[in-house]
């Protein structure tokens, strides 16, 4: 997410070497764009205290990605944060692995690692194993899918003991 990009304004990580994760085999991009709830995540500086968070994607004219990330900050009636970064496709094999620009010229690896069958949750991984982000088209998941998707996290890689569950409002 753009928020790899701040991450990576923030300053290099050196983290232990590591092959590259593997993206899943295709992405379809339309079907990809939309809303998408912050389910967890290993936090950047700027996400460390979300609620209520969300990343929405709009595929523009020129291939690019028009990125929108909200939430409130501190609390579930925080102020509004909104952060616009762009998204490029750097694979069009798969469309799973995108670069995001956060601040000229700097672009920061986002790759889409885990992808279920109807678009409904989603994993995006870094290299680096720095910052990772489960995403779901609910606010809201089952116990037994939120754990899948750690034991994912758990194997590329990541020290899940640094993810946080992201607390979303209730709809009413």
């Amino acid at each position: 997410t753009m928020l790899a990009c701040v991450a990576l304004l923030a300053g290099c990580q050196t983290a232990p070497t590591m092959p590259p994760l593997r993206t899943v085999p295709r992405v379809d991009l339309p079907r990809f764009m939309g809303d998408w709830y912050v389910i967890a995540h290993i936090p950047t500086s700027i996400e460390k205290g979300a609620y209520n968070a969300i990343e929405s994607y709009r595929l523009n004219d020129d291939g690019s990605i028009a990125t929108t990330f909200t939430f409130n900050q501190d609390a579930m009636d925080g102020p509004v944060k909104k952060y616009t970064p762009k998204g490029f496709v750097v694979n069009t094999a798969t469309n799973a692995e995108w670069a995001m620009q956060f601040a000229w010229p700097l672009k920061a690896d986002y790759k889409i690692v885990y992808l279920d069958d109807d678009y409904q949750q989603t994993i995006v991984a870094r290299d680096q194993r720095d910052y990772v982000w489960i995403l779901a088209r609910s606010p809201n998941i089952s116990s037994t899918d939120f754990d899948a998707l750690l034991t994912r996290v758990r194997n590329m890689g990541y020290e899940i003991n640094l993810l946080r569950r992201v607390p979303h409002q209730p709809k009413s």
